[in-house]
């Protein structure tokens, strides 16, 4: 393991892994250069070498992985990765990182790691995340933080910090993550990744967000390169193709269409820092420079959204605590719940007699999504309104009215996403005085991955990510 005075860590090294991309290494396989098994070991030992430093590995299968379907021609055939813990793949416990209950091994799987495991990656266990990932950093109520590799003061984000962790200290290049209110993006913003936060319908729909009147989960990965992640989609969609949306493919490079980007650097909700300031309007202006036409933007979310989704926040912390021994397990014991899954509960419990208006102005927001991209192709905005906070300034054990101010003045532009269902990609382009990354949102109209991905290409060849071991 690699560290150094500004508590940085990574496990890249000489070995079968190196610092390859996921479709590099899958290429390896396919030459016969290297084996799963040599590559799935390679991980394995790096996951050791980081554990101690990081804390990302809620669950570890390293000498009996789970491995995706063996066709030769799966695009991601025999690349390692983890699952987060909050998805059933039969065999192995899922704890939703949450001091509630005992999990015990799932007996089936679900049915979006049975597509994971189609694009035949090899599971090697499972990533923590906080409480039911209602949180955005990756802390606990008892027991250690994942931390940041890029700073081990600081937070990976959440909910899917175990997974970004993983990913940016060079353990495996691509892991499973889900976002219910940013919970691809922001981690991906926090450690330096791209994470692309698919249409909801794009991939088979979570076991959690479609039992919601309103689903905001959607399931996807974090990874250190565009190409990744539009290699996963890629294959993806070979096991499941939506006829609801327009069909994806492969996306190799940068579109040639020059779009009308519209730029929303203040949340309607929250002032943005100085430094996500600069991140994001450098951005525009390289997206300027490549022939797109970049101009102010306003979105229809105000505080009234943010209200409403708090209240639906409450009210899946209610479903939580209210079914946790039917849908979970037995041993499950609410007053063991988290003081931000407990305070939640009692926000909802306040005022649940808002819940039909709630609902109701949360679904016509779809419509409002819509609309926005009448005048624009893309928007681009920060992820987050400020940047990566030091562990404890999130955590559950902070006094519930302090902790959920503090979420929403950091969390002010993402869940819009959620609850409308479109997609949204964070893109690195960013980083701090201090070297901490700094991540950027790009949004589209339903179905419209594809620009997101070619604009990713795009500025990852302007500007190329950083390397944590650079």
């Amino acid at each position: 393991m690699a560290r150094t005075a500004e508590q940085r860590v990574h496990a890249f090294g000489d070995d079968a892994l190196g610092e390859h991309d996921a479709v590099a290494l899958a290429r390896l396989v396919r030459n016969g250069e290297v084996s799963p098994e040599e590559l799935a070991e390679a991980a394995a030992r790096r996951a050791r070498q980081v554990e101690d430093a990081l804390a990302p590995v809620a669950f570890a299968s390293y000498q009996a992985p789970k491995v995706g379907r063996h066709r030769r021609d799966a695009l991601l055939h025999g690349v390692p990765t983890f699952l987060k813990d909050n998805v059933d793949l039969r065999g192995m416990p899922t704890g939703h990182g949450s001091a509630a209950f005992h999990p015990r091994p799932a007996r089936y799987t679900s049915g979006f790691a049975a597509q994971l495991l189609a694009t035949g990656v090899t599971v090697l266990g499972k990533t923590r995340l906080p409480e039911f990932g209602l949180n955005a950093s990756t802390e606990f109520g008892t027991g250690e933080p994942v931390r940041n590799p890029w700073r081990t003061t600081h937070s990976p984000g959440a909910s899917s910090g175990g997974a970004a962790a993983l990913v940016a200290a060079g353990v495996v290049p691509i892991a499973h993550a889900n976002d219910g209110g940013g919970s691809i993006r922001i981690p991906a913003a926090c450690c330096g990744l791209v994470g692309l936060k698919p249409t909801r319908g794009r991939l088979v729909l979570n076991d959690q967000g479609r039992r919601l009147p309103i689903d905001l989960v959607t399931d996807g990965v974090v990874t250190r390169s565009v190409r990744d992640t539009a290699a996963f989609f890629a294959a993806a969609e070979q096991h499941h193709r939506p006829s609801s949306l327009p069909p994806l493919g492969l996306v190799e490079g940068p579109g040639s269409r020059r779009l009308r980007v519209g730029l929303v650097v203040d949340s309607p909700v929250a002032s943005t820092d100085a430094e996500t300031r600069v991140a994001v309007e450098w951005t525009a202006a390289r997206l300027a420079d490549l022939g797109h036409h970049v101009e102010p933007a306003t979105l229809p979310f105000g505080e009234q959204f943010q209200r409403d989704f708090t209240l639906y926040w409450g009210f899946i912390a209610f479903l939580i605590a209210a079914t946790g021994k039917l849908l979970l397990d037995r041993s499950f014991q609410s007053r063991r719940l988290d003081g931000l899954t407990l305070g939640l509960r009692r926000t909802f419990h306040r005022e649940f007699l808002r819940t039909p208006g709630v609902l109701r102005r949360l679904q016509a927001t779809e419509h409002a999504y819509a609309s926005v991209f009448e005048a624009h192709d893309v928007i681009l905005s920060p992820v987050l309104a400020h940047t990566t906070p030091p562990l404890g300034h999130l955590s559950p054990n902070v006094p519930f009215e302090e902790l959920i101010e503090r979420l929403h003045r950091y969390v002010a532009f993402t869940p819009v996403n959620n609850v409308t269902g479109g997609p949204g990609i964070s893109l690195p382009t960013g980083q701090t005085a201090d070297g901490l990354p700094i991540g950027v949102h790009l949004s589209a109209a339903h179905g419209q991955e594809r620009l997101l991905l070619e604009l990713g290409y795009a500025l990852e060849g302007e500007a190329g990510w950083r390397r944590i071991q650079g």
